[in-house]
C-alpha cells in the first residue's frame, strides 16, 4: 500500500472478497446544482483517468475471514470530494450495513466537500452524520483508515466519527487542507503521528498490519446485541504482597495501614500483568478525541475465548480529565455494541493541579460516572491497588466490584484525613483503621462482593 493510491488498489490491500455495489438515483446532471462552467467536463476528465464514476465505490466484503461494508474514496476523482452523488453513496454503504447487520470499514482518502456544488456539496455532511447515527444506534460499529490526505469533512466525519480510527503511516490528517490552513502552522500537527499524539486517532498502523489490524477489531467490536450481553468473569490472575515477589498473601491485612502500605508496595501487580493474564488478546483504545491522552490509562477491547470484552484500567498514577474522557468513550462504545466491560482500579485518585482543573476535570469525573450508571451491559470491576476516593469511585460499578488482598478503598487517603482532622504524623495508622478501608471492610460495609485471590475459610 503506498501513498495516494486509488481506491480499487486500496481496497485490494485489505482484501481480495470485494462485491461492488451500484448506488441507485440520477446523480449529478450538467455543470451541477450551481451551473459552475467546465464542471461537467471536470466529472468526465476524472472518470476517465480513473475508471470511477464518483469520488467513493463500496459494497460487501470479506476482511480477515470477518464480513463488513466497505467504503473506499478515490482521491484521483476531484480530490475525494464530497459532492452530492458522493453522498448518495455514502448513505447507501451506511444503509447496507445497518440492513445487512454489518460492521462499516471506510478507507478514507478526502480533500472534503466539492466546492463546485458550493453548499450543497456541504449539507452531505449532514446526510453522512445521519447515516452515522442510525449505524450506531443499530448497535453497529464503524472502523475508519485514514489514508493520504484526510481532511475536510471527510475527516469531520467519516473519519473522526468513526468508533475505532486507524490511520496509515505519514498520512496527512486534520480538518484544514494543505492550501487552507494557517501558512505558520506546525505541520506536525496534520500528520497520522501528530494526530496520534493528541488523542483524535487509535493508532498508526503500517500497510502490511492493517488486514489482520482490521480483522482483529472487527472480531472484538462484534455486536451480541444489548439484550444478551456475555458476563465477565470476576476471577483474574492472584495478587502479591509487598516483599512476596507476587505471591499470593496468606490472608487480609490485620490493619488499614498494612492495607495501604500493600496497595502501594512496588511488587504487587499492576494493571497490564491482569490484562495480559485475563485476555487472549488486546486492542487498545486511547485519547480522549479532545486533545488528550492519558498514559496513566488502559482502555480497550479485548478477547477472552473468543468472546470480547472492553477493559478501562488504571496503572496506579492520579487519573487526568483526558483520562476519564477516553473511559466514557469506551464504556459507552460497549455499551451500544452489548459488550460487557471490565474495570480496574488502581489510582491515589484524580489529577488535581492547575493543569486538571483547567481541563476539565470535573465535567470529565461526572461523565464517566454518568457512563457507568447509564451502561446496560455488565460492569464489573476490580480494585487491584489504591482506591483513591472520587477518582477510583467514577470506574467503579455499583453492586458489582471485587477487591484483592493488597488493595484498599477509602473516602479520602490516610495521610488527607489526618491532615484535615489537624492530628499529628503519630495518630496516623489510627486513622487508617478508622477509615475501614481494607478489604475485607469493603466487604462487611456492602461496598465489595468479595476478596478474590483467597483462600476460602476452613469449616
Amino acid at each position: 500500500m503506498t501513498d495516494r493510491m486509488t481506491a480499487r488498489e486500496a481496497i485490494a490491500a485489505v482484501t481480495g472478497e470485494f462485491t461492488e455495489s451500484v448506488t441507485p438515483g440520477a446523480g449529478t446532471v450538467g455543470d451541477g446544482p450551481l451551473g459552475w462552467q467546465g464542471y461537467a467536463d471536470a466529472r468526465a476528465l476524472a472518470a476517465g483517468r480513473t475508471g470511477e464514476q464518483e469520488s467513493v465505490i463500496h459494497g460487501t466484503a470479506t476482511v480477515d475471514g470477518r464480513p463488513c461494508v466497505l467504503l473506499a474514496f478515490e482521491f484521483g476523482f476531484l480530490g475525494g470530494s464530497l459532492g452530492q452523488r458522493t453522498g448518495d453513496a455514502i448513505e447507501a454503504a451506511y444503509g447496507c450495513a445497518v440492513e445487512r447487520r454489518l460492521p462499516l470499514v471506510a478507507l478514507v482518502a478526502t480533500g472534503g466537500s466539492r466546492m463546485q456544488e458550493g453548499v450543497v456539496a456541504l449539507t452531505q455532511l449532514q446526510r453522512v452524520a445521519r447515516a452515522s447515527v442510525r449505524l450506531r444506534a443499530a448497535g453497529l460499529p464503524q472502523i475508519a483508515v485514514l489514508r493520504d490526505p484526510s481532511t475536510g469533512g471527510g475527516w469531520a466525519t467519516v473519519g473522526a466519527g468513526a468508533d475505532v480510527a486507524l490511520a496509515l503511516p505519514g498520512a496527512q490528517i486534520g480538518f484544514a487542507g494543505s492550501r487552507v490552513r494557517p501558512a505558520d502552522a506546525d505541520p506536525a500537527a496534520y500528520t497520522a503521528e501528530g494526530q496520534l499524539a493528541a488523542g483524535h486517532i487509535d493508532a498508526v498502523v503500517t500497510p502490511a498490519e492493517l488486514p489482520r489490524t482490521l480483522g482483529r477489531w472487527l472480531r472484538a467490536l462484534r455486536s451480541s446485541g444489548p439484550a444478551t450481553p456475555a458476563p465477565v468473569p470476576h476471577a483474574l490472575p492472584g495478587t502479591g504482597a509487598p516483599g512476596s515477589g507476587g505471591e499470593t498473601p496468606a490472608g487480609p491485612p490485620d490493619s488499614g495501614w498494612e492495607a495501604v502500605r500493600r496497595a502501594r508496595s512496588a511488587y504487587r501487580p499492576r494493571a497490564a500483568a491482569y490484562l495480559d493474564a485475563y485476555f487472549d488478546e488486546r486492542l487498545p483504545l486511547g485519547g480522549d478525541r479532545c486533545g488528550g491522552t492519558d498514559p496513566g490509562l488502559l482502555c480497550g477491547f479485548g478477547l477472552r475465548g473468543g468472546r470480547p470484552v472492553a477493559y478501562v484500567a488504571q496503572c496506579g498514577t492520579p487519573t487526568l480529565p483526558a483520562g476519564y474522557r477516553t473511559a466514557s468513550r469506551v464504556i459507552r462504545l460497549a455499551d451500544r455494541l452489548g459488550v460487557p466491560v471490565l474495570t480496574l482500579i488502581d489510582t491515589p485518585g484524580a489529577a488535581n493541579d492547575a493543569e486538571a482543573e483547567r481541563a476539565g476535570a470535573g465535567a470529565a469525573i461526572a461523565d464517566t460516572f454518568a457512563a457507568v450508571a447509564a451502561a446496560r451491559v455488565p460492569v464489573t470491576t476490580l480494585v487491584i491497588g489504591e482506591g483513591g476516593s472520587g477518582g477510583a469511585l467514577a470506574l467503579a460499578a455499583p453492586g458489582n466490584m471485587y477487591v484483592t488482598p493488597d488493595s484498599y478503598f477509602s473516602v479520602i487517603a490516610p495521610e488527607s484525613a489526618a491532615a484535615i482532622l489537624k492530628r499529628p504524623e503519630s495518630e496516623l495508622r489510627r486513622t487508617a483503621d478508622q477509615l475501614r478501608l481494607r478489604p475485607q471492610d469493603l466487604v462487611e460495609l456492602g461496598v465489595a462482593r468479595a476478596v478474590v485471590g483467597l483462600a476460602p475459610p476452613e469449616d
